[in-house]
């Protein structure tokens, strides 16, 4: 499982897998615990390369080490909303702006080579705002970039979580502060409802 500060949520370096909190305190650890829990016959090996901070430019120099090197039979990516903050975060550095063409060119390049690399399984997941309000413009922003990776999965025959769904449908009956100070980083119940959303994607159920 590969993406950024929402995914590494403190995981161990270089590798993040192993004992206690290798997985990192986030929707990765909570996934890996209900497939254990589950299903222990499939001894499942779950590996964490979330790095904080990172876009789509970062995963890209980091891919062949971090994915295709360590050979994997899934991988599962979200990755986006800093390609989207870079351009609120760091206005006037318009040379770190990852706009929504670059973007989705980027990430199905690593969709393709993944595949080709033998990934039996790919999971894409959309970047997330946690912001009701229509108007908002990240909200709208992160939109127009969840819609590119939904066209690259169904050009890539990947799977598909619409993780920003997920919080919407969650949004109808709590304010968003409750899930994110920032709007960005989930709290433990955020981190839950991204993992319900990964796991129905798998057809997990409970035994």
């Amino acid at each position: 499982m590969i993406g950024d500060s929402i995914t590494d949520c403190d995981r161990v370096r270089p590798f993040g897998e192993g004992k206690g909190d290798a997985l990192g305190n986030g929707y990765v650890s909570h996934i890996n615990a209900l497939l254990e829990s589950t299903y222990p016959e499939l001894d499942v090996r779950t590996i964490n390369m979330g790095i904080s901070a990172d876009t789509t430019r970062e995963l890209r120099m980091r891919w062949q080490t971090d994915v295709i090197d360590l050979q994997p039979d899934w991988v599962s990516i979200m990755i986006g909303i800093n390609d989207i903050l870079r351009h609120y975060n760091r206005v006037h550095i318009k040379e770190c702006h990852v706009s929504l063409e670059e973007y989705e060119q980027t990430l199905e390049a690593l969709v393709v080579e993944a595949k080709a690399s033998g990934v039996q399984e790919v999971f894409l997941m959309t970047p997330f705002f946690i912001e009701s309000s229509s108007d908002d413009t990240l909200r709208g922003m992160t939109l127009q970039y969840g819609a590119a990776v939904k066209r690259i999965s169904e050009r890539q025959s990947t799977r598909f979580i619409d993780v920003q769904s997920a919080f919407d449908r969650h949004l109808k009956h709590h304010y968003s502060l409750e899930l994110a100070a920032d709007r960005v980083h989930p709290t433990q119940t955020g981190h839950m409802i991204i993992a319900r959303e990964w796991l129905k994607a798998v057809g997990y159920e409970w035994l």
